[in-house]
């Protein structure tokens, strides 16, 4: 399997398999001598662990299974330093229970990877999706926390915020940074949460699932971020978010609201600052970016982030039997899942950007 590897200077390779021994990733490209807080790489991964909610709350989205999710560190680090060769680690599975899968050896989930798994590969780890579940991203997320470090170790100011700002067809009514690991939607918005909460409660009940959005704002990063061509910041940050599982699309700016508008009203008005040493924009629907590279302002972009696939409702479905032939049946899926992917989505989307930016960051050195 190919397709492992994201990043050009600052790459990162995961491994590992939901039910396997363990997940993990190599980081090459980090700079010697640079700081790495390691409590701080423990703390996002905290955030994404499964079996734990936001603020506290009693949390309706995410699964039951309980994982520590202790990052072991074996390479690369040095008395709180980088060394400049890989960093190397692994999370270990704890709290598998590969049985509730048993069903699944030759039965395909509807709006999982089993099938394409299946077809291309003629054969498949059925225990909880194998490398295409979302458990992967635990490997990315510390990756991710790493890279913000090397961020901030050139771009002091930057700062990285996700949040929900849909989910269950419930949409935030205020942006309040303060309040997003407040309530267990990762909303920043805490009355919007209990609505979502309650909604997706709802939804859990009838053994079905939900959606939502995520809004990711970037601040406190240099323009000139980005390659004009093939490259571009947009297009790069787009393949590190849409390499999510769960994401099925995402906007800059305006987004899709944008074809809707004229050129007048969609460019951004440009203006001096008072010393003349900087340019400012009025408006925002741009997203940050312009001809493939970051402009100094805001970089804003939502995603969409479908229903979670594994429901308790049977489905109807195929399977396959030893001669390779497939035949209709029905599905009751098993095991704990999440219902709605939202909350354990934002960190991973906030180290995603954190990974594409340290790249970009990283390769921009080299360009003068």
């Amino acid at each position: 399997m190919s397709g492992n590897t994201f990043g050009k200077i600052f790459k990162v390779t995961t491994f590992g398999e939901s039910h396997g021994v363990s997940l993990g990733a190599v980081i090459d490209g980090v700079p010697a001598g640079i700081k790495i807080d390691l409590d701080k790489v423990q703390a996002a991964l905290d955030r994404r662990k499964p079996g734990q909610s936001a603020g506290g709350k009693a949390n309706a989205s995410v699964t039951a299974r309980k994982e520590d999710d202790k990052a072991e560190f074996l390479s690369g680090i040095f008395e709180g330093k980088s060394q400049g060769t890989s960093i190397g680690y692994i999370i270990r599975n704890t709290s598998q229970h590969s049985k509730d899968y048993g069903n699944l050896a030759t039965t395909f989930r509807p709006g999982h990877a089993d099938l394409t798994y299946f077809l291309k590969y003629g054969f498949r780890d059925y225990r909880g999706g194998g490398r295409s579940s979302g458990r992967e991203t635990a490997a990315r997320v510390a990756a991710g926390e790493i890279a913000l470090q090397v961020l901030r170790h050139y771009c002091p100011q930057i700062k990285i915020t996700a949040y929900t700002q849909r989910a269950a067809g419930i949409s935030i009514s205020k942006v309040d940074y303060s309040q997003i690991e407040q309530n267990a939607l990762r909303a920043p918005d805490n009355e919007a949460a209990e609505k979502m909460n309650a909604k997706i409660e709802e939804i859990r009940k009838n053994g079905d699932s939900a959606g939502g959005i995520i809004a990711c704002s970037v601040t406190g990063l240099p323009a000139g971020l980005g390659e004009s061509v093939f490259d571009k910041l947009d297009a790069v940050l787009a393949h590190a978010v849409l390499s999510v599982g769960a994401v099925k699309g995402i906007e800059f700016g305006a987004g899709f609201d944008a074809p809707d508008l004229t050129g007048s009203v969609n460019n951004d008005v440009m203006r001096a600052s008072a010393d003349g040493k900087t340019v400012n924009f009025e408006t925002n629907n741009a997203g940050g970016i312009l001809g493939g590279m970051s402009n100094g302002n805001e970089i804003f972009f939502r995603v969409a982030v479908k229903p979670v696939p594994s429901i308790f409702k049977t489905q109807k479905t195929v399977n396959v039997d030893s001669d390779g032939l497939f035949h209709n049946t029905d599905l009751t899926i098993k095991g704990r899942h999440d219902v709605c992917l939202c909350p354990r989505i934002v960190p991973v989307i906030e180290a995603m950007t954190a990974i594409t930016l340290c790249d970009m960051v990283l390769q921009n050195l080299s360009a003068q």
